[in-house]
């Protein structure tokens, strides 16, 4: 898989896993995001607000050639992404 196929999976399971978090009462971290969260109609538009403009940088990256650069941003999505899950779980165990 190439490494800009691999960033939009990514954040696409970015994505999924936030509005889970979300819906269990965790707080988004990212100022950035928790700005566009608090001034979109919904979380889920937010969040497509912020994952547009992190495509077009993919893009940009990918089409310079900056394939080692998405790559490492891959790497961190991936740390992300477990992040989110594992603050899913937690809140889960709390209010189970």
């Amino acid at each position: 898989m190439n490494c800009l196929a691999l960033f939009l999976c990514l954040q696409i399971l970015d994505v999924v896993t936030t509005l889970a978090f979300l819906s269990c009462g965790v707080q988004e971290a990212n100022p950035l995001v928790r700005l566009a969260l608090h001034w979109a109609p919904s979380h889920l538009v937010g969040l497509l607000w912020v994952k547009l403009a992190a495509v077009a940088l993919a893009l940009y990256c990918w089409r310079q050639g900056r394939r080692r650069l998405l790559n490492r941003v891959n790497v961190f999505f991936v740390a992300l992404v477990a992040w989110n899950l594992v603050a899913v779980l937690v809140q889960a165990v709390v209010f189970v």
